[in-house]
């Protein structure tokens, strides 16, 4: 798949996901960044990374995931956990296996 073909397959995937979670979402980058995988405001505001782009579908689900339970759960507790089980199962192992991939991405 053609890299702007593969960005706008992404797109498509965050917007399903703020659909089924009920967020809305204000804007949406796929851009460059250095330290992280994605990152969100509570206006609304997404960014990924264009790494992601290069990684497989359920490793997408699990960073959209992430970001978009954070507009209703601000932190990594309990309440967050549980929700990211609820709708990805096993999280954990997704990510580890995102793990995986950045430490190979970045000698």
């Amino acid at each position: 798949m053609a890299d702007a073909a593969r960005k706008q397959a992404f797109k498509d995937r965050v917007h399903q996901w703020a659909e089924r979670l009920d967020v809305q979402v204000v804007w949406l980058s796929v851009r460059p960044m250095r330290k992280k995988w994605a990152s969100c405001s509570t206006n609304g505001r997404l960014n990924f990374s264009e790494e992601l782009l290069g990684l497989d579908a359920e490793l997408w689900d699990y960073v959209i995931v992430h970001e978009l339970l954070h507009f209703s759960v601000p932190n990594h507790g309990k309440l967050w956990k549980s929700l990211m089980r609820a709708h990805l199962g096993d999280y954990e192992a997704l990510a580890a296996r995102l793990a995986d991939q950045a430490h190979a991405a970045r000698p």
